[in-house]
């Protein structure tokens, strides 16, 4: 099987997690203290990791659940097990399945990235860019004071659309790059910062639609320091893209977490009619201080520790047997589980929390992501304060933006399935008596 890489002690107990994710010196005494520690018997170790495998290669699924949702997954295995959270791979295949489809797709990658390289060669040279390369009308910009005497120049003007609008991606990658998780020694490293910008890169050229948006590096950099391999790195964002690139898509009249946003509004209504009025009061009934949170899926909440812990447990509440099939069918939207096979008692049983409770109890119609109820999970813990402090939105934004290292992700999770339960059965109530 292959390995993270990246660490190189892999210890079973409760040591410093930090270890595995170090920080720069210049920046440890500012960082918000990470709240996450493996815990034996809770978090999923290594050893219990390799024993949920038969002897072929098919994984207990439900088991490795019940693990990670009672204390996540141990630094030295997260990125393995990420795939499978994700949906890269099928538990019910077998090693020899899983590494035939590896190698398939670390030959596919290989061939997007040298179709992005004959175009721009300082894909995949261990450097990136970070001013533009051509104009906005396909001429080419050749500035020697800039690094695209590194390679990422073009020579001659372009005048396909796609490919011109693709080049005016590649330098406000590169200055994302730049900023993402710059306290981490991992990105001290010019080539992993390429390897983030590569990644990030390719995925733009494949996805016409939606191409980049800032964030997509915040979803993007965890699966970088996690998975050594870059192509297996790739395929692990994109699995991730599937689930989240409609949060990215933006237009002049709206954006993509709109329809999040509007759950969010009727959840709280329901729940905690006091604090919707309150914010409606306040001109937030839109929520569109939630915003970022639903975006990117809180990595401004949490620390980057916390906020792996926190996807991984989102991942696994919400995990469902039939998201392997969905994601390898390329007509059919990751999101929406309508052209699912219908779940019987075996396959229900290797469902998340979540997703069991919504399979259970739920109309199509109330299928929401569980970040929603994130997001209200955080609202309620910050209830009192926004009721007794909040004037104005500013005070709003403020408030919640003080809980940056300060939530508990097991605690926020669990609260969310509380508020997830209760909402449900609020939500049924008008119906039952029509």
């Amino acid at each position: 099987m292959v390995g993270c890489g990246v660490f190189m002690k892999k210890p079973e107990g409760g040591e410093e997690v930090g270890a595995f994710y170090p920080i720069r010196t210049e920046c440890q005494e500012e960082a918000p203290k990470t709240r996450f520690k493996p815990r034996a018997g809770k978090t999923l170790s290594a050893r219990r990791w390799h024993a949920a495998f038969s002897e072929d290669g098919h994984l207990d699924i439900a088991k490795v659940l019940r693990r990670i949702q009672r204390g996540g997954v141990h630094p030295a295995i997260k990125g393995l097990v990420w795939e499978f959270l994700l949906g890269c791979y099928d538990p019910n295949s077998t090693f020899e399945e899983r590494n035939q489809l590896r190698q398939k797709r670390r030959e596919q990658y290989s061939s997007w990235k040298t179709e992005c390289q004959n175009m721009v060669p300082v894909i995949g040279s261990g450097k990136f860019i970070t001013t533009p390369i051509i104009t906005d009308d396909g001429q080419p910009i050749i500035d020697p004071s800039t690094n695209n005497d590194q390679g990422g120049h073009v020579n001659n003007a372009v005048s396909d659309k796609k490919v011109i609008q693709w080049m005016l991606f590649l330098h406000q990658i590169g200055l994302d790059v730049v900023r993402t998780d710059r306290t981490l020694i991992f990105y001290e490293s010019e080539t992993n910062q390429a390897k983030l910008w590569d990644i990030l890169a390719v995925y733009a050229w494949l996805d016409n639609d939606i191409g980049y948006v800032q964030g997509m590096n915040d979803i993007c950099s965890p699966m970088v320091i996690l998975l050594e391999n870059e192509a297996d790195a790739f395929w692990c964002f994109h699995r991730a893209m599937r689930r989240l690139r409609e949060n990215f898509r933006c237009s002049a009249t709206s954006i993509g977490v709109q329809t999040q946003l509007t759950t969010l509004s009727q959840v709280i209504k329901t729940v905690d009619p006091k604090l919707h009025q309150h914010l409606e009061e306040l001109d937030g009934g839109e929520y569109l201080f939630a915003f970022r949170m639903l975006m990117v899926l809180f990595r401004r909440e949490f620390t980057f520790v916390d906020a792996l812990y926190l996807w991984e447990l989102m991942w696994a509440m919400e995990y469902n047997p039939n998201i392997f099939s969905l994601y390898e069918e390329p007509s059919t939207d990751a999101t929406d589980n309508t052209n699912a096979p219908e779940l019987d008692e075996k396959l229900l049983k290797q469902c998340g929390k979540f997703e069991r409770k919504n399979v259970e109890t739920a109309g199509a119609e109330q299928h929401s992501a569980l970040a929603v109820f994130l997001v209200a999970s955080v609202l309620e813990t910050k209830n009192k304060k926004i009721l007794k402090e909040a004037k104005g939105l500013d005070d709003v934004v403020q408030i919640l933006g003080d809980t940056t290292g300060n939530l508990d992700a097991k605690k926020v999770c669990d609260e969310a399935l509380k508020i997830h339960k209760k909402y449900l059965s609020k939500a049924k109530k008008p119906t039952e008596q029509q």
